[in-house]
């Protein structure tokens, strides 16, 4: 049989050929002429922005120099910099601050009633007893000096409006403030047997002869009214009743207790 005529057989396919790497010409690198970079040291082309290897800005602002103190001495309106006397400055700050305080108490009417008050709410009080108690007018069995005994269950009676309370004391004091306990008792059934004082007038004299005066409203209820003043060198206070509810026949306007607080 010829070759020509001899039948063609199965053929298994050829294993692939991995094609082998061909080897090209690198490309010539930047030419490092430039500066070198902040971040890494790696040295850049002149003109780049950022740094060819770890793209860190190649141009950072200066720093400008540190000021004198007495060109950053203005406190609201200085450059703050580094170096530029601020130690100085707070201390200069401290000092006008200060003198403006000072300044403030010593020729200002505004300045030391602020700083007087400050002292108020930041210090204590204490009770003061009057050295004495008078009354422009008083019922029957209800003297001035019931209204200074510490009991409320007794009271000082005024036959009518416009009657007054005076207290008197023996050294001048900071009044910081007053509780009345108006009404014959603390007890709510007892309160509303007798007339009560709804408005009254505070008179306060001090060492030097001036007077300070303030309405105070009460509230129609048993308890302690609370009036804060914060009055200085006080040497007498007069209660004057303006207006009452519950007055009747033999029911005389009662206060049952007046109390002084002092700052400590």
């Amino acid at each position: 049989m010829d070759e020509e005529n001899e039948p063609v057989g199965a053929v298994r396919p050829a294993k692939p050929v991995a094609r082998r790497p061909v080897v090209r010409p690198v490309a010539a690198d930047e030419t490092p002429d430039g500066p070198p970079c902040p971040a890494c040291g790696t040295p850049n082309l002149p003109g780049r922005q950022f740094c060819r290897r770890c793209a860190a800005p190649l141009r950072t602002r200066e720093q400008p120099a540190a000021l004198p103190w007495w060109r950053t001495v203005w406190p609201f309106r200085r450059r703050v910099r580094g170096g530029s006397g601020r130690a100085l400055r707070r201390t200069l700050l401290v000092l006008v601050v200060a003198g403006l305080l000072v300044a403030g108490f010593l020729f200002f009417p505004l300045g030391r009633y602020v700083f007087e008050d400050v002292r108020d709410k930041l210090g204590g009080t204490a009770e003061i007893s009057p050295t004495g108690v008078t009354a422009s007018a008083s019922a029957p069995g209800h003297p001035a000096s019931a209204a200074i005994d510490s009991l409320t269950n007794k009271y000082w009676g005024a036959p009518a409006l416009g009657a007054s309370l005076t207290s008197s004391f023996g050294t001048p004091f900071r009044l910081v403030g007053v509780v009345v306990h108006t009404g014959v008792s603390k007890e709510p059934q007892e309160f509303r047997r007798g007339a009560r004082p709804t408005r009254a007038e505070l008179i306060v004299t001090t060492k030097d002869d001036k007077v300070h005066k303030k309405t105070v409203t009460f509230n129609d209820k048993p308890g302690k009214q609370e009036t804060r003043l914060g009055i200085s060198d006080v040497v007498s206070v007069r209660l004057v009743l303006r207006e009452a509810t519950g007055q009747g026949e033999g029911r005389p306007i009662a206060v049952g207790e007046i109390e002084f607080f002092k700052r400590t």
